[in-house]
């Protein structure tokens, strides 16, 4: 079955009974859920209180059905109880900052029942394995990237699919380097002057909100199946939690470019509003 996410961009008072996630929001949210002002984003914890919202008809979702939560305000409580049922059902937990964008991610510490035969498999890969992984998951990036620039531009691209092709064991030659340089210079055909980076303009805002939350969907799978996400097969970052999930993330980042490209070609410039991370969610 496909977990929910659930999204949460205003107060509201989070608790657990029979397990259900209890939602209890102030009235001024109940009318306005869709819509954050910019007063409330950036409102610094004062005003709703946990006893206020106890007052309010509400809402509940089966705990099972949640795969992610998704914390956009300050004034949004949690009870313990909760949370610990949620990490029991491997439920992702993403917090956001001041700006929006995710900043933190609490997954379970063990979900698995081999999770330590797992992680001795992990530890004990060998080099030429992990190399051997690392250019099977590059050629499906490539082949991945190819696909949305043949949707982007209603063309063929074959440097892409040779430089597929030439992917070597550990990507020695660094065709996801050459490969990308090219993508991100024809993805956006209305936006010539587009440069992709973590602190660049527009559409890099939606880019990386994206990114952010596959990578917690990563995470969550991957501590599902027993992995530990820090042993990467490339990424070694040390200050780097979460390195094997930046690895398998790579394959499926097109799918966040192409979502961003639709809603861009639609729309235009867009601010990261709440719509539009609905869409990306």
């Amino acid at each position: 079955m496909i977990k929910r996410t659930l999204y949460f961009g205003n107060p509201a008072y989070l608790s657990l009974k029979l397990g259900q996630l209890v939602i209890r929001l102030p009235e001024q949210s109940q009318a306005h859920v869709h819509a954050m002002s910019n007063q409330e984003s950036h409102n610094d914890g004062e005003g709703t209180t946990s006893a206020e919202c106890m007052k309010k008809p509400a809402k509940t979702v089966p705990i099972e059905d949640i795969g992610m939560i998704i914390l956009d305000h300050r004034q949004i409580t949690l009870t313990q109880g909760l949370m610990e049922t949620l990490i029991d059902n491997n439920c992702a937990i993403v917090t956001c900052g001041s700006n929006h964008l995710p900043v933190g991610l609490m997954l379970p510490l063990y979900c698995n029942t081999i999770q330590n035969e797992r992680f001795r498999q992990q530890l004990d890969s060998s080099l030429p394995l992990k190399k051997q992984l690392w250019q099977q998951t590059i050629q499906a990036k490539i082949h991945n990237q190819a696909a949305v620039l043949r949707h982007t531009t209603g063309e063929i691209h074959n440097n892409m699919n040779v430089w597929e092709g030439q992917v070597r064991s550990g990507d020695t030659e660094n065709m996801e380097a050459r490969a990308a340089a090219y993508y991100w210079k024809t993805i956006f055909p209305g936006h010539p002057e587009f440069i992709r980076g973590q602190f660049e303009d527009f559409p890099n805002n939606m880019l990386n909100y994206g990114y952010a939350i596959l990578r917690a969907i990563i995470a969550r799978a991957l501590v599902g199946s027993g992995l530990l996400p820090t042993l990467g097969i490339h990424h070694h970052n040390r200050y780097n939690a979460y390195c094997l999930a930046d690895d398998i993330m790579e394959p499926y980042r097109p799918y966040i470019d192409k979502l961003v490209y639709e809603i861009v070609s639609s729309e235009g410039p867009q601010e990261l509003t709440k719509e539009v991370k609905t869409k990306l969610l």
